[in-house]
């Protein structure tokens, strides 16, 4: 059924919000806000609903992710899949029929069993199963190769195009208008801020523009000059004929050892692959009136598929194969979906890239959208999702394009702990990138730069091995940690993204964006957060002020566009500034150790001794003739300073500093050193510990926000509030002895037994020699240090319970005796 059949093809001359684009996202957008009173809203469909890439999608629908709030979005699109049909009248063909996976080798179950504990930290139920209880779900298949599987009873299939259509009615009913074969031609922008879009059918001027275009929200996105880093790929699924005697209440199934995926439909099997071989399509536009339209099936591509299907289902040797549907589909470079407002244009938001699981998301990623939309800000942490997670190398299609295959052709692959993609590389890199590849430096890649993990000593090839115990990195980080915390390290951290706040009114900005106290005077560093209006922390960064209109500010590679754009949509439209990203003019070297001080005093002429040169401050020295500002901070819990400089004397200040640390054993060291350094001293990572859910004083951090003082700034009144407030949760760390256990996060947190949150991030110390992990202990009825330490506490990894125990303060230098020496 068409529910927009009775449309006039006339179009308003004016709404509040313009979505553009007529598959499920578009459609499930244009349903929520108009579920939430939104009315004046309109949905345009270049031509007619569901003709992009919904219409020929297989409709699984998937809940687990590796993020949590993601997981709620896709669990939150079941429940409301569950209810459409009775709620509008339109059927949906949604069947809760579960989904089994299927497992070949050790690994494999290593990895559901891992699975199985994170979905239980995310409120979902996952069994683990032996061969005969998978054979016991699909008994039409041959399970003589299998060590196991897994099974998730929540999941589902959907008819695609009937779900999009109920979405549509559910709209229009709330008062939502939708126009079909509406194509739009042009967005227009009035100062930063989106004003109306131009159609075929005319102008509409509008608040709010929502670009769902699917395979085609690239093109919509340059338009208006926003980037959508999406490309499309050549999908393929055969259908059956219908087969006597194949069970109608199977589950779907996924066989990633084999990179296949089944259904059952209408008695027959619709199988389906992911090849480690993609075939990219449309690389130069997608053709004119390309709708409701498939790709010409490919069967050569296809053939190694059906030898898998037919080897676990022999009844398909049989079998009349109806059709092989080869349909495009958008996918991204980094796996997941593309929402939220565009950084380049105000309220232009963008809804797309769903990488074949747009069905699965469909319902969470439109009420999530239409959210942010209402309330300007996203109401959960969507960091994985968010299209700010992009940087200016997104914007070269061939880059965009390399990396989405390589990403698709894993799609079924072992998720391995610590994997890094080879495509593309290297893309970015430090002036001293081949001078650490010298010394044995084992890159991993963010945002486009090559960054040190670890070094390789003589004789050990500085080459990642992958599996689910300790890595073959492991030892060699100790070594790395040991120098650190017993001589000194140096760290190239170039990739830092590096900003300047400059104008007489910088101070006046950056004290209204920023929660802690920045108005000190030159000279002095600030670790601060800036928080939303909910009193989350949406960065979390240093600010080091150089002059009475200077701030350097310096935050973490992989939110550059995002905190760059925090920060520039928030200064007050009275403050005279300049927001400019200085990251690539600039190197960043952290010298940090006890003997830190002696290498850097070989160097410069700049008293460095503490009473000169104390904690949290910062000033401009002269290292090898070069300038260099010096910011005494650290993330690894040791004396130590960030030198940060003109990119051009990255190697002469590198030579001079590793030719004075050599009397003191100075090492080369990397991030993944870096990560064992901050957990034994409790720092906090943001993305992981503390994020836009969190509060600073949910996450230990209230020191750092200045509500003694009666200065305004964002975020101050919900963030009041909340400190007065019962705390539902607070951040903790946790141990668990034995190397042989690994942590990597999202291990499921019980307290007496009771689930009561996961790890947000782990690893091994090696100054400690344990394991470490922190998490929030969640609560409705309040938490607080007291009832932390009345607990017993157990966490979950790999399926299997292990006690540990709970601290609250760091488990290195609780006293920041040698951060301040």
């Amino acid at each position: 059924m068409n529910d927009t059949a009775n449309e006039t093809g006339k179009i308003p001359t004016q709404a509040r919000v313009v979505i553009i684009g007529g598959g499920i996202i578009g459609c499930s957008t244009a349903y929520h806000l108009g579920q939430a009173g939104w009315r004046d809203v309109v949905l345009l469909e270049r031509a007619k609903l569901t003709s992009g890439s919904t219409f020929h999608a297989a409709g699984l629908v998937g809940q687990l992710r590796s993020n949590a709030n993601v997981t709620q979005l896709l669990k939150y699109s079941v429940e409301l899949y569950d209810r459409l049909e009775s709620e509008t009248g339109l059927a949906t063909g949604w069947k809760m029929s579960g989904c089994l996976r299927l497992a070949t080798n050790d690994q494999r179950m290593i990895d559901y069993k891992r699975q199985a504990t994170m979905a239980r930290s995310f409120g979902l139920d996952m069994e683990i199963l032996s061969p005969q209880e998978c054979l016991d779900l699909w008994p039409v298949m041959d399970g003589s190769d299998l060590a196991g599987g897994c099974y998730m009873p929540s999941d589902g299939q959907a008819n695609p195009s009937d779900i999009t259509q109920a979405l549509a009615r559910g709209a229009r009913s709330s008062g939502v208008r939708i126009v079909e074969d509406c194509g739009v031609t042009a967005v227009h922008v009035k100062e930063g801020r989106v004003t109306g879009v131009s159609t075929t059918e005319g102008e509409i001027a509008c608040e709010v523009v929502v670009n769902c275009g699917g395979q085609w929200a690239r093109e919509v996105g340059q338009l208006v000059g926003v980037n959508v880093p999406l490309i499309s790929v050549q999908h393929q699924y055969m259908i059956t004929e219908a087969m006597e005697g194949l069970p109608r209440d199977m589950p779907t199934i996924r066989d990633p050892d084999r990179r296949i995926y089944f259904k059952e439909e209408v008695g027959g099997l619709v199988a389906g692959v992911y090849e480690p071989n993609p075939i990219p399509w449309a690389n130069d536009g997608i053709p004119e009136g390309f709708n409701f339209t498939l790709l010409e099936s490919n069967w050569d591509h296809f053939e190694p598929a059906i030898e898998q299907c037919m080897e676990r289902v022999p009844m398909l040797e049989t079998a009349g194969i109806k059709e092989l549907i080869n349909g495009p589909e958008s996918f991204t470079p980094d796996g997941n979906f593309i929402l939220g407002e565009a950084p380049e244009v105000a309220n232009f938001y963008v809804g797309a890239g769903f990488n074949a699981f747009g069905i699965a998301s469909g319902g969470g990623a439109g009420r999530a959208l239409a959210e942010w939309i209402m309330a300007g800000e996203p109401s959960m942490d969507l960091g994985p999702v968010d299209i700010r997670r992009f940087g200016a190398h997104h914007r070269d299609i061939e880059w965009v394009r390399n990396r989405t295959l390589e990403l698709y052709g894993k799609h079924y692959t072992l998720p391995w702990p610590f994997e890094e993609h080879a495509s593309c590389r290297p893309l970015r890199t430090s002036q001293l990138y081949d001078r650490l590849a010298g010394q044995g430096a084992c890159f991993g890649e963010k945002m486009g730069w090559e960054r040190p993990n670890w070094f390789a000593p003589e004789g050990v090839e500085a080459r990642d091995e992958y599996s689910f115990g300790r890595q073959n990195w492991f030892e060699h980080v100790a070594e790395e940690h040991k120098a650190v915390r017993e001589r000194v390290g140096l760290f190239d951290q170039s990739s830092f993204a590096k900003f300047e706040m400059r104008g007489p009114d910088a101070e006046k900005a950056l004290s209204w964006i920023c929660a802690n106290n920045v108005t000190r005077p030159a000279g002095r560093v600030t670790y601060t957060q800036m928080l939303n209006m909910r009193g989350g922390i949406e960065c979390d960064l240093t600010v080091a002020r150089f002059s009475d209109d200077l701030f350097y500010i310096v935050t973490g590679t992989g939110f550059r566009t995002h905190d760059f754009t925090w920060i520039r949509r928030n200064i007050p439209a009275d403050c005279d500034v300049e927001l400019v990203d200085v990251t690539d003019d600039g190197f960043a070297l952290s010298l940090m150790g006890p003997r830190a001080r002696d290498v850097l005093a070989a160097v410069t002429d700049k008293d460095v001794s503490n009473g000169s040169f104390p904690f949290g401050h910062c000033c401009e020295i002269a290292i090898a003739g070069a300038t260099v500002r010096a910011l005494r901070i650290t993330y690894a819990g040791e004396l130590g300073w960030e030198l940060h400089g003109s990119k051009d004397d990255a190697l002469a200040v590198y030579d001079a500093l590793m030719a004075a640390g050599e009397a003191h054993g100075i090492a080369n060291a990397g991030y993944r050193t870096i990560e064992s350094l901050r957990l034994e001293k409790g720092y906090r990572a943001w993305g992981a510990d503390i994020g836009p859910d969190y509060t600073p004083f949910e996450a230990g951090l209230g020191w750092a926000v200045k509500l003694k003082s009666n200065t305004p700034f964002m975020g101050r009144e919900a963030v009041a509030q909340k400190k007065d407030a019962v705390q539902n949760k607070l951040l903790a760390c946790f141990t668990v002895d034995g190397v042989d256990t690994v942590l990597l996060g999202r291990e499921t947190i019980y307290r007496n037994g009771e689930r009561v949150g996961w790890l947000s991030s782990a690893g091994w110390g090696h100054t400690v020699q344990t394991n470490i992990g922190f998490g929030y202990v969640r609560n409705p009825d309040g938490v607080t240090d007291d009832y932390l330490l009345a607990g017993d506490y157990e966490l979950e990894v790999a399926a299997q319970r292990i006690p540990c125990t709970i601290h609250l303060q760091p488990l290195y230098d609780p006293d920041m005796s040698r951060v301040k020496a």
